[in-house]
C-alpha cells in the first residue's frame, strides 16, 4: 500500500522518466502537456506529461518492424527490362561454378560494365534469390524517406494529433501554425508549411475519419466486409433474429375472408444456418413477439411439429451464447433484457449504419420470402410484379395454415438442401457442429430445458403488485386464488413499514389469468379472474374498450364498465365482421376465436405448476400462449401502452 507524498516532480530536459515501463530521457518541452523523450534505443517519442512518472525500472526496447520488398507488379516495364538485362549478363557466370576472373572480365566487356559491377550484381541476386533485386535503385530521395530531423517529425506528428485528428476538425493551416509554435519552444528549425500539409495528406483516411468523429463513415467506406460472422464458430454461438411483414394476404378462420398480411419473426443460427425459432402473428413487431420466438427457439420442437401436423425433425434447441439483432425497440425492453440475462444470453445490437452486419438473417428472410411468393394470395415484393394479380381474391390460407406451410418448408426443404455458402445442408452442418468431424471436434449435445412453460413465462411481460384482501388488481381487473391468502398485506422482512410486492406475469393475448411467482415454491401459479363469469379477453380488446370509455368522458372506470365496453365493441365487430378486413382482424384478437387449448390443471396443494418433461409441448395445454404485445417495457403496463 502506497503512502501519500508531497513531492512535486519537475519535468525538464535531461530528466529520466517512466512511460509504459520503459526508460525515457526528456529532450524537449513542446507544449504545456507533452514532451519529447528518447528511449534507450535512441528512438524519440512524444509523451503526455500526465502519463509519465519518475524512472524506476528499465525494460527492453521494442523491436523494429522490417520493411517488405516491392511487389513485382509495381515495377515499370523499363525497370523490369533493365533487371532482365542484368540477369542475362550474370546468368552464364552463375551457371558456371568454375568461372575465373578472366571470364568475368570478358563478360563485363561484352555488356559494357566493369568486372566489379558484375560481381556486385551476382552477390545481390544470390542474396535476394529474385530478379527484382536487380532492378536499378531510383536516383534521388527514396519513396517514404524524410529529410527532416527526428525531432521535427515528432513535433509535426504531435501537432497533427492534437489539432487535426480531433472532432473539432481544425483546418491544415491551424496545424501549420501550431508546428511553428512548438518548434520555436523546442528550439529546432520550423519545417515548411507544405511539408506539414504533405504529412496530413499522407494520413490514413479511415484513421482521419474516426479521429474526427466519423467512425460510421470510416467503417462503411474502408472496413472490409467479412465473409464469416465473428465468433460463430459452433452451433448457437451466435443467433440472429429479425421480423418482416410477409408478402401474402391471409384469411380469417370463420368466414375465410381476407384479413391482411402477417408478420413473421425468425431466429437463425449463424454457424449452421438452421432456423432456431419461428413465430407468426398479425400484430406488429414487439419485444413480446421476439420473446415468443426465442422461447420457441430454446425449447424442443417435437410437440410443436405434431400440433401443426408437420412431419420431419427439427433437432435444434437450447440457449444461444449471443443474440444479435438490430437496434429497434422491439429487441429492447426490461422483459427481454432480463429474460436473456436470466438465461445467460448476451444481447448484441447491431450499431446503426452497418448494413452488412445482419446479412445472414436478411438472407434467410429473402429465402422465406421467395417461398411465400409461391402461395396463392401473395402480394409479391413490389407493385410491378403484382400487376394484374388480385392478392385478396386468390388468398386462401389462414394464419395457422400459413404457419404449417412455412414450418414444413423450413424443416423439410430449407434444412435439407445444400446451402451455397456451407457446401452442405444446414442440418448436416449442425450435426457436424454437435458431433464433430475428422477435421474438428463437436460441441456436444446441447442441454435441453426441463420446463418449456417456464421458459415461455420468463419471456412474458412482468410487473409487481402487493396482495390485498380482494386479491390483485391489474388495469381495473381483479384476480384471485386462495393461494394468495397467505401473502395478504405481507410486509418486507427488512422494512416492516413497507408492503411486499410480488412478481406476476401476463400473456397479452389472454388476460383472463395472470401468473404468480410463489416465493415459497419458486414456481408460477395461474391466478384467474376474481369473477369467473367474465369472458377471456386480450390486452388489445381491453385497450380499445378503455379508449372508448375515455372518449365518452368516463373517468371513473371500473371492472364492470370495462367489460360492458368490451361486450359492446365485440357486438359491433360481429355486425361488420363479414364486411370489413379491420373488423375481421379485430375478431382474431378474441381468445375464444383462436385455437388455444385450456390451461393445464395446477396443483393447489403444493402451489406449483407441474413440471413438464424434456419433450413437453409448447402448444399443449398452457403452452400455446398466443401472440403479441407492442410495448411491454414494463413494471406495470396500462392498456394504452400495448399499442
Amino acid at each position: 500500500m502506497s503512502g501519500i507524498s508531497k513531492e512535486f516532480f519537475q519535468f525538464a530536459p535531461g530528466q529520466f522518466v517512466d512511460f509504459a515501463g520503459k526508460k525515457y530521457e526528456i529532450t524537449h518541452m513542446i507544449s504545456v502537456d507533452s514532451v519529447l523523450a528518447r528511449d534507450e534505443a535512441g528512438i524519440s517519442n512524444r509523451l503526455r506529461i500526465e502519463s509519465i512518472t519518475a524512472w524506476r525500472e528499465p525494460q527492453t526496447p521494442a523491436r523494429e518492424v522490417p520493411v517488405a520488398p516491392r511487389d513485382v507488379t509495381n515495377f515499370s516495364e523499363a525497370e523490369w527490362a533493365q533487371a532482365q538485362k542484368r540477369l542475362q549478363a550474370i546468368k552464364p557466370l552463375l551457371e558456371n561454378p568454375f568461372r575465373t576472373r578472366a571470364a568475368v572480365q570478358e563478360q563485363a566487356q561484352k555488356f559494357g560494365v566493369n568486372a566489379a559491377t558484375l560481381y556486385s550484381w551476382m552477390s545481390i541476386y544470390q542474396q535476394a534469390g529474385s530478379v527484382s533485386a536487380l532492378v536499378p535503385a531510383k536516383r534521388g530521395r527514396k519513396q517514404g524517406s524524410r529529410t527532416l530531423g527526428e525531432i521535427q517529425e515528432l513535433i509535426i506528428r504531435s501537432a497533427i494529433e492534437d489539432m487535426y485528428l480531433t472532432p473539432q476538425k481544425q483546418l491544415p493551416h491551424v496545424v501549420v501554425e501550431e508546428v511553428g509554435k512548438r518548434c520555436r519552444l523546442a528550439k529546432v528549425a520550423t519545417p515548411h508549411a507544405n511539408t506539414v500539409r504533405r504529412r496530413i495528406q499522407e494520413l490514413d483516411p479511415a484513421h482521419v475519419l474516426r479521429k474526427r468523429g466519423r467512425p460510421d463513415l470510416a467503417r462503411n467506406l474502408y472496413d472490409p466486409i467479412l465473409g464469416e460472422f465473428p465468433g460463430a464458430d459452433f452451433p448457437l454461438a451466435v443467433v440472429q433474429i429479425d421480423h418482416t411483414e410477409a408478402d401474402i394476404i391471409l384469411v380469417d378462420e370463420v368466414h375465410r375472408q381476407p384479413i391482411g398480411r402477417p408478420w413473421i419473426t425468425v431466429a437463425v443460427d449463424i454457424y449452421s444456418r438452421m432456423v432456431h425459432g419461428f413465430y407468426a402473428t398479425f400484430e406488429k413487431p414487439s419485444a413480446y413477439s421476439t420473446g415468443m420466438c426465442l422461447a420457441r427457439a430454446i425449447c424442443p420442437k417435437g410437440d410443436y411439429l405434431a400440433s401443426l401436423g408437420v412431419g420431419g425433425e427439427w433437432p435444434i434447441w437450447g440457449k444461444m451464447n449471443t443474440l444479435h439483432s438490430d437496434n429497434g425497440a422491439d429487441f429492447r425492453g426490461t422483459v427481454l433484457e432480463r429474460a436473456c440475462g436470466e438465461y445467460g444470453i448476451n444481447l448484441d445490437f447491431r450499431p446503426g449504419g452497418q448494413p452488412h452486419y445482419g446479412g445472414h438473417i436478411e438472407r434467410i428472410m429473402r429465402t422465406l420470402g421467395t417461398e411465400i411468393r409461391k402461395i396463392p394470395g401473395t402480394t409479391f415484393s413490389n407493385i410491378t410484379e403484382r400487376k394484374g394479380y388480385n392478392s385478396e381474391k386468390h388468398s386462401t390460407m389462414t394464419l395457422r395454415e400459413f404457419e404449417q406451410y412455412m414450418v414444413d418448408f423450413i424443416v423439410n426443404v430449407y434444412h435439407q438442401r445444400v446451402h451455397s455458402s456451407l457446401h452442405m445442408s444446414p442440418l448436416s452442418q449442425f450435426r457436424v457442429g454437435i458431433m464433430g468431424s475428422v477435421e474438428s471436434p463437436g460441441r456436444g449435445v446441447i442441454p435441453i430445458p426441463s420446463d418449456p412453460l417456464r421458459v415461455r413465462l420468463d419471456f412474458m411481460p412482468f410487473f409487481h403488485r402487493t396482495i390485498q384482501q380482494y386479491g390483485v388488481q391489474i388495469d381495473h381487473i381483479h384476480y384471485y386464488d386462495p393461494i394468495l391468502d397467505q401473502y395478504i398485506n405481507a410486509v418486507q422482512l427488512d422494512n416492516p413499514e413497507e408492503k411486499q410486492e410480488f412478481l406476476f406475469r401476463r400473456d397479452p393475448s389472454d388476460i383472463s389469468k395472470i401468473y404468480f411467482l410463489d416465493p415459497v415454491s419458486n414456481c408460477y401459479v395461474p391466478i384467474p379472474y376474481r369473477n369467473l363469469g367474465r369472458p377471456a379477453v386480450s390486452v388489445w380488446e381491453a385497450k380499445d374498450a378503455l379508449a372508448k370509455l375515455k372518449a365518452e368522458g368516463r373517468r371513473d372506470t371500473d371492472e364492470n364498465l370495462l367489460f360492458h365496453a368490451i361486450d359492446r365493441l365485440r357486438d359491433r365487430v360481429q355486425v361488420s365482421v363479414s364486411a370489413t378486413k379491420s373488423a375481421r382482424k379485430k375478431d382474431t384478437r378474441n381468445p375464444a376465436h383462436r385455437r388455444v387449448e385450456a390451461p393445464a390443471p395446477v396443483s393447489k396443494k403444493h402451489g406449483a405448476v407441474p413440471r413438464s418433461s424434456p419433450t413437453a409441448s409448447m402448444t399443449s395445454p398452457e403452452r400455446l400462449l398466443a401472440p403479441i404485445v407492442q410495448n411491454e417495457d414494463i413494471e406495470i403496463l396500462p392498456f394504452d401502452e400495448y399499442s
